[in-house]
């Protein structure tokens, strides 16, 4: 049993060694290739057996036949290793180069694509998130591009008009100053007109600003949908009947709801004039309300005869304003635009599909 103990000492001693120097080997060559790594690895292992056996040996418990026969066993269990060390780190090595690759076409602005050697399952999991990651930005990109446009587009629209009022404003005051406005209330009353307009333009360009900036700030109170929904209904009326639509509140469901009543009211305000203006004389303009297990959906449907299906998925964006049959006069683009942030602040949706005569336009807020 002692010497048992002993032997195991000193193979422990001469391992122990090579252990350490195969360490510090590791340490000088991290930032060598794994190829490399591995056959020093391997090299550590097999140079571990020789040196454990060389204590053994020199401690007298292996006669130098045995110590010849070991000897010649560990050079070639160090031949095998080493080899398919090598062997081995080249194979990781291809395949960090493949995934290096892709790695360097998804980082310009490309599409990671997955190498389709076989590869080890470190390898393969990471590439999994990098192909889930690029699927991400990929969705990023498109929607940073759909914003610029959108951005544009809002651009385009507000100095169109700004610029008309703008210069009959210079023009009526220019008539009245030089005295040569046969009936200057009339200029007045078109004056006060155009700047109503433009107030109401800046403030909705304000409201969306603090919607994007996140510093929309919702004071929510438990309110009834039938209240909102009457509310609503009561604001849209005049103009309503200067355009010659009926207005019908249709299954209106009594039904609490967690709002800021103030802003709710301005979303179905802003819908209901959106219907109002795009649908003909003598159409209807329908709102309904009605719950589901876990929420509450407005809805306002109108006659405009509908939207092409490629413009359904802008309806909301900032500055969309579709045909020139759906612009409202008055209108710069961004009614349903703070329609979709005010929703989005409740943590609720909006979508809008083609019905019968029109299109349909959806709220879904949380049930209360």
């Amino acid at each position: 049993m002692t010497d048992t103990l002993l032997i195991a000492l000193f193979a422990f001693l001469g391992a122990g060694v090579a252990g350490l120097l195969g360490a510090l080997a590791l340490r000088l060559l991290r930032h060598r290739s794994l190829a490399v790594s591995l056959a020093v690895v391997a090299a550590v292992a097999v140079v571990a057996m020789l040196a454990g056996t060389l204590a053994v040996a020199w401690a007298m418990f292996l006669s130098p036949h045995d110590l010849e026969v070991v000897t010649t066993v560990v050079a070639m269990a160090a031949v095998v290793s080493l080899g398919t060390a090598i062997l081995l780190g080249r194979w990781v090595a291809a395949r960090s180069r493949d995934l290096a690759l892709a790695t360097r076409t998804f980082g310009e602005g490309g599409t990671f694509a997955v190498p389709q050697e076989r590869t080890t399952a470190e390898f393969a999991a990471l590439s999994r998130e990098l192909a889930a990651t690029s699927a991400r930005l990929d969705a990023s990109r498109e929607r940073e591009r759909a914003l610029e446009a959108s951005r544009r587009e809002l651009v385009a629209w507000i100095s169109h008009d700004l610029r008309t009022p703008l210069a009959g404003l210079r023009a009526m005051s220019e008539a009245l100053e030089d005295g040569m406005a046969a009936d200057s209330g009339r200029y007045l009353r078109q004056i006060r007109t155009e700047v109503e307009r433009m107030n109401g333009m800046v403030g909705d360009l304000f409201e969306l600003s603090r919607i994007h900036a996140g510093s929309l700030t919702l004071s929510p109170a438990r309110v009834s949908v039938h209240d909102l929904v009457a509310d609503a209904l009561a604001g849209a009326d005049p103009l309503a009947r200067e355009h010659g639509v009926r207005l019908i509140g249709h299954r209106v469901d009594s039904m609490p709801v967690e709002v800021d009543s103030k802003e709710m009211s301005r979303v179905l305000g802003n819908l209901l004039i959106n219907a109002i203006r795009c649908t003909p004389a003598d159409g209807t303009v329908a709102v309904a309300a009605h719950g589901r297990a876990d929420a509450v959906v407005l809805s306002v449907t109108d006659g405009c005869g509908g939207i092409p299906e490629p413009d359904l998925p802008r309806v909301f964006d900032t500055g969309w304003r579709g045909t020139h049959a759906r612009t409202p006069p008055a209108g710069a683009g961004l009614g349903l635009a703070i329609v979709r942030g005010i929703v989005e602040a409740h943590s609720g949706h909006t979508e809008v599909r083609n019905v019968a005569g029109g299109c349909c336009f959806e709220v879904t807020l949380p049930a209360v």
